[in-house]
């Protein structure tokens, strides 16, 4: 594609990205959507069948990981190709900083050309997914809202919205006044870096998302969304752990919800079996978006 018309496509980026925030969340159409993290081994083992697998199940839309200058290996058409032909959307995609591991497809490496490929296959986001443990000091902390705003920049120009995605180490305070996660909200923009909450970890954390939205309203039009068990606070099937979402689903428009991704890190049951269990506590209650 000729640079010109990447960033004359670039302009309709974002012309999909209000249809889903208006609609009550108990809606007669039922779009569901996975982080492909969930099913990691299955996807190292096979893509495609992986992908039909989901697809059989009834998801439609996905939120991918580990780009790296190609898509588990397939070029861009190579992977828009086997979207189609299963009938799968990619909605988001996680990226590292590459503030110490300086991979291609990182904030800090081949950026730009990051997002024309994510453009290309079709993702209205792209978030920041984790800081890795030896990248945690108070140093990049604070350089952490500019690297977060000039990435928003860049992807915006490329017509993909940005954000950021916690996990629970973020609700911990790096000085007196803050934890990092405020810190985030308050020094970055609005409209360059919205942010990915991560229910689980929120919960873990011991804090309420619902204070969140209240604090930040619509800054938070992606979750994952799964659970937490009793006691070990381990992951959960979703409806089976201690998460109240029904309370939390009636805030999303407070929130700013535009899509949601259900994830399980890891399950003491076979994989598709987890996915199963959390899709009928999805289906019974209602939990879609249109």
């Amino acid at each position: 594609m000729q640079r010109k018309d990447f960033i004359k496509l670039s302009s309709l980026g974002f012309l999909g990205l209000c249809s889903c925030g208006t609609s009550n969340f108990k809606s007669n159409k039922k779009t569901l959507a996975i982080q492909l993290y969930t099913v990691r081994d299955a996807v190292a083992e096979n893509l495609e069948r992986t992908l039909e697998k989901l697809a059989n199940l009834g998801f439609t839309e996905l939120e991918i990981y580990g780009y790296n200058g190609s898509f588990f290996g397939k070029t861009r058409n190579e992977f828009q190709s086997i979207l189609k032909n299963i009938g799968l959307k990619v909605i988001s995609s996680h990226h590292t900083t590459g503030i110490l591991h300086k991979d291609q497809g990182t904030l800090l490496s081949s950026w730009e050309k990051t997002v024309e490929d994510l453009h290309f296959i079709g993702s209205k986001y792209m978030v920041c997914s984790y800081l890795f443990p030896e990248e945690r000091s108070v140093e990049n902390y604070k350089k952490l809202p500019e690297l977060l705003t000039t990435s928003g920049e860049i992807a915006k120009k490329g017509g993909i919205q940005f954000a950021y995605h916690n996990h629970d180490f973020e609700f911990e305070n790096f000085d007196d006044t803050q934890n990092i996660y405020d810190f985030i909200l308050k020094n970055t923009s609005p409209d360059l870096v919205k942010m990915e909450l991560d229910l689980y970890w929120i919960s873990k954390a011991g804090l309420d998302p619902l204070a969140y939205f209240e604090k930040y309203p619509k800054r938070f039009p992606l979750w994952h969304v799964k659970d937490m068990k009793s006691g070990t606070k381990d992951f959960a099937e979703i409806g089976t752990g201690t998460i109240d979402f029904e309370r939390i689903f009636e805030a999303k428009e407070k929130a700013g919800l535009e899509y949601w991704f259900l994830e399980q890190d890891s399950s003491d049951k076979d994989i598709f079996e987890s996915i199963q269990i959390s899709k009928k506590y999805i289906s019974e209650n209602g939990f879609f978006l249109k």
